[in-house]
């Protein structure tokens, strides 16, 4: 904050399942921030969730937005449900700061965009891993020029999921609900990171099927190749089919320097130039504080949640403008409609931008 006097950014958090926990969480470490209220239908979980906070406590978006003493809100309810919170607190004049996926249409996402612009109000999206050291430290080699001309982008999210993670919810791995599985769930993560890093993604090719799992209408393991709108080609692998859950590792190459990720750990760095700077990045000293969550969703750490939410709150004051706004939120999801098109076509889908 500017100044000891200034108040703090008054939150709401629709939803109250384990990710609105982890948003409560990481708004109780961000002193310009304050949780206000939560509105979820399940009673007891709603009055749980803020009574930390001593929140004020609503069962709709209209009893919400009728209470209206806040700022913004974080929307933390089921993937398919984000335009139904999202709309309406966006023409209520309401920043709103929202979960993975934006929606899981790129139709919904379009008309939270422009809801939002027709409110002059800030759309965001979480996508957390960008948060991390590691990733930051890739994204700047590659601002500066020190890959050359990229070459090949690889991602793997293959995390594990028992059968109890779907049998449990009533919207996981539905298509209604969570708009697909393991893609749209998990692997928007990486699909996020590909296309932050490497750039705009102009078309892909995938195979999906259900191999661990029964009953999903959805599937739990997906392979896509793709092609850059910059040449470079790329392949991604995502899946809860994977036991026990391995680390999401992204590799990245151009003719002048390779890197590898892993979680948010630098594995490897090298450059045909070298720079002061490469020595200490090597060592493996850098990033660590953003968990994965390849095993267990709980295990999930609230510091990307934090930092964009810190973000989200400095956006407001006009201070910073360093949100993931609903346009570049939103192409993830262009590119995972992408990818389930071409699992049905069975041939190249174009990858249709935003």
């Amino acid at each position: 904050m500017n100044s000891k006097s200034e108040k703090p950014i008054r939150l709401a958090i629709v939803g109250s399942g384990s990710i609105a926990q982890v948003h409560a969480a990481a708004i109780a470490r961000i002193p310009e921030a304050q949780l206000v209220a939560v509105c979820a239908r399940n009673r007891e979980r709603a009055k749980e969730l803020g009574a930390p906070a001593l929140a004020h406590v609503a069962h709709s978006m209209d009893e919400l937005l009728a209470w209206g003493e806040f700022d913004g809100v974080l929307i933390a309810t089921p993937s398919g449900a984000h335009a139904e919170s999202a709309l309406p607190a966006l023409r209520a004049t309401k920043h709103v700061l929202c979960e993975k996926p934006l929606e899981i249409e790129t139709a919904r996402v379009n008309a939270m965009i422009e809801a939002a612009n027709s409110s002059n109000v800030i759309l965001a999206g979480f996508f957390p891993l960008r948060c991390g050291a590691g990733a930051k430290a890739i994204h700047q080699a590659l601002t500066t020029g020190r890959f050359g001309r990229l070459t090949f982008l690889s991602a793997r999210i293959k995390w594990w999921r028992d059968q109890s993670y779907y049998d449990g919810s009533n919207w996981r791995g539905t298509w209604e609900l969570d708009g697909g599985g393991a893609l749209m769930n998990q692997g928007i993560h990486a699909v996020d990171l590909m296309q932050w890093l490497g750039g705009p993604i102009s078309e892909v090719a995938a195979f999906s099927a259900t191999l661990a799992h029964q009953g999903l209408a959805v599937e739990d393991s997906v392979t896509a190749s793709m092609r850059f709108a910059n040449g470079a080609l790329g392949t991604l692998e995502a899946a809860t089919s994977c036991y026990p859950g391995l680390a999401l590792s992204l590799e990245i190459s151009g003719d002048r320097g390779t890197a590898i990720l892993s979680d948010d750990r630098i594995e490897s760095w090298n450059f045909a130039d070298e720079c002061a700077e490469d020595e200490s990045i090597r060592s493996g000293r850098i990033g660590g504080e953003i968990g994965g969550g390849s095993s267990d969703p709980k295990a999930i750490s609230s510091e990307g949640h934090r930092q964009q939410i810190v973000a989200f709150c400095r956006a407001i004051r006009g201070e910073s403008s360093e949100v993931i706004g609903g346009v570049e939120a939103g192409h993830a999801v262009a590119i995972v409609e992408a990818i389930y098109r071409s699992c049905r076509s069975k041939q190249s889908e174009p990858v249709k931008i935003l």
